[in-house]
């Protein structure tokens, strides 16, 4: 008699292991992303980047949902509110304009799912209040990148210095961060002039620039319309020092402006000169990690700092995911909360523009690490030490 309950018991104990556990919910990922329009080169890479992110976190498949919002606030929008609603996404990834992303603000707040802008503007993030709570970002903040500007006019001799920017919530966060940067470097913004990212003359604009003769012009642009300002400077005969911002860091740029942004000074993250940096630096190795996939999938040269913002929002979101673990499922308001304070926690993840260390009153995270200043030369990017 023993032996039959013996022999049953080890049977139900073979069923109960042959039983195959029940499958992990899926992670469902919303991303849009400028990948048409003044902002598609920008977008582009970002898109790509995405393709190389990986299918599997924690245990979770995870779904891209992939859409185009032709660098249009609207678009964004409604973007936003289809993942929301139709594909009930844990997460939004974008978009990538400044616009776009404070257009985004207010749906997932009301939501409550977390999202990760690929844009730069400090607003996007600032104050971390009531809506920002439940938004992160990768991009490096103007102010940093500001102060990396005028320290370097600082540094030579420049006193006076000329400003155009985009019409837009770009040029604006910028010409506010560049003037409190200014200021402590006692340099007088001399002139201020605005234009569109679809103009296709800004010579109005350039003979008023010209006019207040500054010994330095800041561009306050992003993608292949930041070229615009420029090559009209150059044809006016303009030979001051040019400055662009981290918004230019792609090879479109270099094609679009040719001869006439040689010698332009801007401020990157460390993965647009990753080759360059010395081997101490902190981003180096997670940087050329990511220029090697990325050029192994588009070709030699293809990658740009955009792409990489991208890679660094897939770092946050895998950090996270690990963080949560099994403390609830995807597809729930309890996962989507439990993912927005991981995020929160994110400590000494090196991605490929920076170390991100987030905190309640910080969802950025970067500190000076992830900001290099960067010259052109002979169409390429040279590191400046």
């Amino acid at each position: 008699m023993k032996t039959i309950r013996t022999l049953l018991a080890a049977a139900a104990l073979a069923a109960v292991a042959l039983t195959p556990l029940p499958a992990r919910a899926d992670i469902n990922v919303g991303v849009t992303v400028s990948a048409t329009g003044p902002a598609a080169s920008l977008g582009i890479p970002e898109k790509n980047t995405i393709a190389l992110m990986p299918k599997e976190m924690s245990g979770h498949k995870v779904n891209y949902i992939v859409l185009d919002d032709a660098s249009d606030t609207t678009a964004a929008v409604a973007n936003a509110r289809r993942f929301i609603t139709e594909s009930k996404v844990d997460v939004i990834i974008g978009s990538t304009t400044t616009p776009n992303s404070l257009a985004m603000i207010d749906i997932v707040a009301e939501s409550q799912t977390p999202m990760i802008s690929m844009a730069a503007s400090a607003r996007i993030v600032e104050p971390v209040d009531a809506k920002r709570r439940w938004v992160f970002k990768t991009p490096q903040n103007d102010i940093m990148m500001a102060l990396a500007i005028a320290t370097h006019m600082a540094d030579n001799g420049i006193k006076s210095v000329g400003f155009i920017g985009f019409a837009d919530a770009y040029g604006e966060g910028w010409l506010q961060e560049f003037g409190k940067a200014a200021g402590l470097k006692s340099i007088q913004i001399v002139a201020t002039e605005r234009y569109n990212r679809t103009d296709s003359s800004v010579t109005g604009q350039v003979l008023k620039l010209v006019g207040a003769n500054p010994q330095a012009v800041l561009i306050a642009g992003s993608g292949t319309p930041a070229a615009l300002p420029q090559k009209a400077l150059k044809e006016r005969g303009y030979a001051g020092r040019i400055y662009q911002t981290h918004g230019v860091a792609n090879n479109d740029f270099l094609r679009v402006g040719g001869k006439d942004v040689e010698g332009t000074l801007l401020p990157a993250g460390g993965v647009l000169v990753a080759s360059q940096l010395p081997d101490g630096h902190p981003v180096k190795k997670t940087a050329l990690h990511y220029v090697r996939t990325y050029e192994a999938a588009h070709g030699p040269g293809s990658v740009s700092t955009f792409g990489a913002h991208a890679w660094d929002a897939g770092l946050l979101l895998q950090a996270a995911v690990a963080s949560v673990g099994k403390t609830a499922e995807p597809g729930t308001p309890a996962y989507r909360a439990a993912l927005r304070d991981a995020l929160e926690r994110v400590r000494n993840v090196a991605g490929a523009h920076g170390v991100f260390n987030m905190s309640p009153n910080d969802h950025l995270g970067l500190d000076q690490r992830a900001r290099v200043m960067v010259k052109i030369e002979k169409g390429g990017w040279v590191y400046q030490p």
